[in-house]
């Protein structure tokens, strides 16, 4: 098999990647080891910024979207159950977008899949080679079971933190930054209306709580908890009760809805970013290059950030000889990655109890919050780095 563009991965990196590809008239093939059915039902993050939701908008994959969103102009800060709303609108002139990632992913294999382009589906990349050379390659094994080759001219590693890609660049070729956080997050998904029309980050004693929405009638709900914690150990009715503590705000009149439990599940949490993120013709999108810890609702627009940047790239190349973006690639995106990953830090930090934490430092993130909602200036960069940053 022959590309011009070899993508692994048929997450939004990858296939966001292809079909900005696709635009430009550049061949692509999309190398997937799930089965469309598990990607397009794989729930994860659901807010998208401004520039994410334009992007998808004004390239022709906006329809569905633009019918079901929920778009939202702010977000409440809760913590000693008071709750302090940070207007995107009033701050940014910007709002961001409800609309699951899963949600976009079926827009994206329908619209390619309607274009008669290739996702291989439950085909396992078994390995790249040949990436500091003109012609990579893409070991596959098909759902068949047979293996077999693609070559191409590049390589997009979009594969995800455990993927093949970027274990393909050799030792000391890529530095990693990493730090793994002392809690997790316990999500459930429920068959509630939300209890608010906007997100509620609350910070609490007990640790931070999340409450998100996926439509009008689904909850997204979150809880801190040690990453050495049992799902098991969390029953429905010890979760909701966790919840009502969490959420309170006794002197507000306002009280959270609850519905049965549809899915749940514990996410540890890391700050992750490989540097540089390219060798040769493997370049690295998304989780494959870096990972945001999920309080700033990053993870998905970074990843379109990167490959949006990639996609001008090698239009760059193939439409007009150019190598200049394609080797300034890494240098753009990390801009971005680590403005992102401060702010992800900042807000993690700010808002989550630390374990091993003192009564010091509970009383100092109270002062934090309380600068936020209290300085125009601060809420204002608090909203700037929410709603996102321009494109480049």
């Amino acid at each position: 098999m022959r590309t011009q563009v070899g993508i692994v991965g048929a997450g939004p990196a990858g296939l966001v990647l292809a079909h900005l590809l696709h635009l430009h008239g550049i061949e692509s093939v999309i190398v997937e080891d799930r089965s469309r059915e598990y990607c397009e039902h794989r729930i994860r993050a659901g807010v998208l910024e401004q520039g994410t939701a334009d992007l998808l908008i004004e390239t022709g994959v906006g329809e569905r979207l633009l019918g079901e969103r929920l778009l939202h102009h702010g977000i409440e800060l809760r913590f000693e159950g008071r709750t302090h709303r940070v207007d995107f609108a009033d701050l940014t002139g910007h709002a961001v977008t409800v609309y699951g990632q899963h949600e976009v992913v079926k827009d994206l294999i329908a619209a390619r899949l309607a274009a008669g382009l290739p996702i291989l589906f439950e085909t396992a990349a078994l390995g790249v080679e040949a990436i500091d050379g003109p012609a990579p390659r893409i070991r596959i094994r098909g759902p068949d079971g047979r293996d077999d080759a693609i070559d191409c001219d590049f390589v997009a590693g979009c594969d995800g933190f455990r993927g093949v890609c970027r274990a393909a660049v050799p030792a000391g070729a890529i530095t990693a930054y990493e730090r793994v956080y002392p809690y997790a997050w316990l999500g459930i998904l429920a068959e509630a209306p939300p209890s608010s029309d906007e997100l509620i980050y609350t910070s609490h004693e007990r640790g931070f709580a999340l409450l998100s929405m996926r439509s009008p009638e689904l909850s997204r709900l979150y809880i801190q908890v040690s990453p050495e914690d049992d799902i098991a150990a969390w029953p429905d009715a010890r979760i909701w009760e966790e919840m009502h503590r969490r959420f309170a705000a006794p002197e507000e009149g306002w009280s959270l809805t609850e519905g049965p439990i549809l899915q749940k599940g514990i996410t540890a949490m890391r700050s992750f970013v490989a540097e540089p993120m390219r060798f040769g013709r493997l370049f690295l999108a998304g989780d494959a290059a870096h990972i945001v810890p999920p309080t700033g609702a990053k993870g998905m627009n970074l990843a379109v950030a990167d490959v949006r940047v990639l996609a001008r790239a090698l239009d760059a190349f193939y439409g007009r000889g150019r190598t200049d973006l394609l080797n300034a690639y890494s240098e753009a995106c990390l801009r971005r990655v680590w403005r992102v990953q401060h702010f992800s830090w900042w807000m993690t930090q700010m808002l989550h109890r630390d374990p091993a934490g003192n009564p010091f430092d509970r009383r100092r993130q109270l002062a934090e919050l309380e600068g936020v909602v209290a300085s125009r200036a601060v809420a204002q960069a608090l909203a700037e780095n929410y709603v996102g940053l321009p494109f480049e």
